[in-house]
């Protein structure tokens, strides 16, 4: 059997990089044939010449020449930049599988290219969901092409709901982890520094991703997520903080039974599953021991985590609201890494932007594009 030819969208991140492990593992199922990352130069040359794909994209056009002076002796390997690069290269004819491993809105354009060329996503961009969820899984189905989810909560729903056909499912359990300020009192958020925030009590991730934790915001745009993966409404879907990190998610069916996939925090279990579907390949790593790990939950206070309420309201509204939301959410993000905004600050801007961005009910992909564009301004201005 040929090797299943692959595409890492976000090579250098630490999805990227624990996909690569995966591949690692298994060398004589799972190939590169391309890898892209925004900036990483450095990074991304030498993943290229461990696994020597047939083409690197580098986002930032402006890192181009750098990257192509430091693949100079391997010829072989073709070497882009821009984002038309990158939509460009996901259309490639051996590519079997794209990984969306990019953060933000931008991995939305090429993730709607590979839909279009019916290559099968290994989903861990969970923007793009958020953003235009109606308009992929339309794409998705005209196209015949299957979206496995990589978030570990997603692909926890999916392992729960395989061999169970067209069983309705009642309820989705979606765990969080509740981040490293579960604990503390809600009159301390103000003052919490980037350093706090970054202390995930669990996971592993990237700076982005790991503030959304902190916020919640992870979690609402999980949420969003599993509506459109699952075909779920906002109501059956229920967030269960749960520190451990042990249960990733579960399903309850309308007969009251609940299953769940448990696990070690360990994100490569997710992608290798995503890449071997619908068969379980051996995966080396620390196994879990029920003895060691108590499993507590707890119900989310949504008065504290104000970012996880406004997914809500945001699902609710529907139409272009949670690409409002999306949109204000990575420039707080990026200004409370920068010093530049106070942790309730965050809430704060996004809420004002949904109430200042213009509400469009029946949005198309140009819709989508204009509403980033203008959210991203509005809570600029707001941060001033």
């Amino acid at each position: 059997m040929s090797k299943r030819q692959i595409a890492i969208l976000g090579s250098t991140g630490s999805i990227g990089t624990q996909a690569l492990q995966v591949i690692a593992e298994h060398p004589d199922l799972f190939e590169v044939y391309c890898l892209t990352a925004n900036n990483r130069v450095e990074l991304l040359a030498q993943q290229a010449h461990q696994f020597k794909p047939a083409a690197i994209v580098i986002a930032n056009e402006a890192r181009y020449d750098e990257l192509k002076q430091l693949m100079a002796d391997e010829p072989d390997i073709k070497v882009y930049a821009g984002t038309r690069a990158l939509d460009e290269i996901v259309e490639a004819a051996p590519i079997q599988m794209v990984l969306t491993a990019m953060v933000g809105f931008a991995g939305l354009s090429p993730t709607i290219h590979a839909i279009k060329a019916g290559k099968a996503i290994a989903l861990a961009n969970k923007e793009t969901l958020v953003v235009a969820g109606e308009l992929i899984l339309s794409l998705a189905q005209q196209y015949h092409t299957p979206i496995l989810p990589v978030d570990s909560e997603h692909s926890a729903i999916f392992q729960s709901i395989v061999g169970e056909d067209n069983n309705p499912i009642e309820k989705i359990l979606l765990t969080a982890s509740g981040g490293p300020f579960r604990l503390l009192p809600a009159d301390k958020l103000a003052t919490v520094t980037k350093a706090d925030a970054l202390k995930h009590p669990t996971w592993d991730m990237g700076a982005k991703i790991t503030i959304d934790s902190a916020t919640m915001m992870n979690k609402g745009f999980e949420v969003i997520e599993a509506k459109w993966l699952f075909g779920v409404e906002a109501h059956q879907i229920q967030v269960l903080v749960h520190p451990q990190s042990i249960v990733h998610s579960a399903v309850q069916f309308h007969d009251g039974a609940v299953k769940a996939q448990l696990g070690v925090p360990d994100m490569r279990l997710p992608i290798q599953y995503a890449f071997s579907f619908p068969q379980r390949l051996p995966l080396s790593g620390d196994r879990l021991d029920l003895f060691q790990h108590p499993l507590e939950f707890f119900e989310p206070d949504l008065n504290k985590f104000r970012c996880l309420a406004l997914a809500f309201e945001a699902i609710h509204q529907g139409g272009n609201m949670p690409c409002i939301v999306n949109a204000a959410n990575e420039i707080v993000n990026r200004a409370f890494l920068e010093d530049r905004c106070g942790f309730l600050q965050m809430a704060e801007i996004i809420e004002q932007t949904m109430e200042k961005a213009t509400f469009d009910k029946n949005p198309t992909y140009d819709t989508y594009v204009a509403t980033d564009a203008e959210a991203r301004r509005i809570a600029a201005e707001l941060l001033k």
